[in-house]
């Protein structure tokens, strides 16, 4: 790693010089433009307006408008904005871990001591460490003035960058000002679901299956050219379905068999399917409810099995019956 900035933390008189460095990395597959005529690349040119010439980068200033009024301001003039020649990373307060938003976490950079003896780098660190909490600092960085949060990863101070305050969108939803009535057997059978999926967080668990068949289908194309038959590379594309409509229960009953189960289920009856798995948090009360309709179940089945030899026969029966009803009401 290189390190992209140098400074010290400013714990109170303390001072820890410290390097910064990127503590995350982009692993998409890196794509550039081309003419789909001829493969030509395409290239961004940055062209004024006025005079039509292609300008160099160190010729660009920048700029701001303001009705109709543009202020243009120099290099060097915003280098002598005084947060921008900063490389103090100011320890402000120290807050609970809780009281971080999620929402207002931005880039991670990991710091490493800058100085031959690290001792008050591991200061701080333990200071962290036997207070559990988050230091809150500010500091500069690229062009800006940041809100940050330091806290300890692997024994390594991390520093997190936060949004502003006025950075983050209130959400405001008409939708969820309505009344909902969601009843307890939902919310039990919700909590069961939850159950059923509930793990440890293992972030290698995951993949990135978009970026995975992307170089599938690069090494593909590598191989086979313009011959490439996306379908014997992926199989056929999954049609998309018109979408069963059912219930909310039903639709909880169904998920937690598939998890439990292995595959989805057949439409659930009694206790034959999601009621006979119910997770740990299901209550007393309705794990009675689950035995009452095992046993109804199971009569339900014996009556069937006697009755299904006149139940052929009144289905033999009942057809024309049907198609009768149907032409009667044709006519009228």
């Amino acid at each position: 790693m290189r390190a992209i900035w140098k400074g010290a933390i400013a714990f109170g008189l303390v001072n820890v010089p410290v390097k910064v460095y990127s503590a995350t990395e982009d692993h998409d597959i890196s794509l550039h433009q081309v003419h789909n005529a001829d493969g030509g690349r395409i290239r961004y040119q940055r062209r004024c307006e006025v005079c039509s010439k292609i300008i160099d980068y160190e010729d660009i200033d920048k700029a701001y408008e303001d009705d109709g009024r543009t202020v243009v301001l120099t290099r060097d003039e915003l280098k002598s904005i005084p947060a921008e020649n900063s490389h103090e990373i100011e320890v402000v307060q120290f807050v609970p871990v809780d009281q971080l938003d999620p929402m207002m976490f931005e880039k991670s950079y990991y710091l490493e001591p800058d100085s031959k003896s690290p001792k008050a780098y591991v200061l701080l660190r333990r200071a962290l460490e036997d207070t559990d909490r988050v230091a809150i600092v500010q500091f500069a960085l690229r062009d800006k003035t940041r809100l940050g949060a330091l806290r300890i990863r692997d024994e390594v101070l991390v520093l997190q960058s936060l949004l502003w305050a006025d950075e983050v969108r209130e959400a405001s939803f008409p939708a969820l000002e309505t009344s909902i009535r969601i009843s307890a057997q939902e919310r039990e059978m919700s909590a069961a679901l939850v159950d059923s999926m509930a793990s440890d967080f293992e972030p290698d668990q995951f993949t990135d299956d978009y970026q995975e068949q992307l170089r599938q289908l690069i090494e593909a194309k590598l191989d086979k050219g313009e011959s490439l038959d996306t379908e014997e590379t992926f199989g056929a594309p999954a049609e998309a379905g018109e979408g069963e409509v059912i219930d909310l229960m039903e639709a909880l009953k169904r998920s937690i068999e598939k998890k439990r189960g292995g595959g989805p289920a057949e439409t659930p009856a009694g206790g034959s399917g999601s009621a006979a798995k119910a997770a740990p948090r299901t209550s007393a009360k309705t794990a009675a409810a689950k035995s009452t309709g095992t046993k109804s179940t199971a009569a339900k089945t014996a009556a069937s099995t006697t009755g299904s030899k006149s139940a052929a026969a009144s289905k033999a029966e009942a057809a024309p019956k049907v198609t009768a009803s149907k032409t009667a009401r044709k006519r009228a």
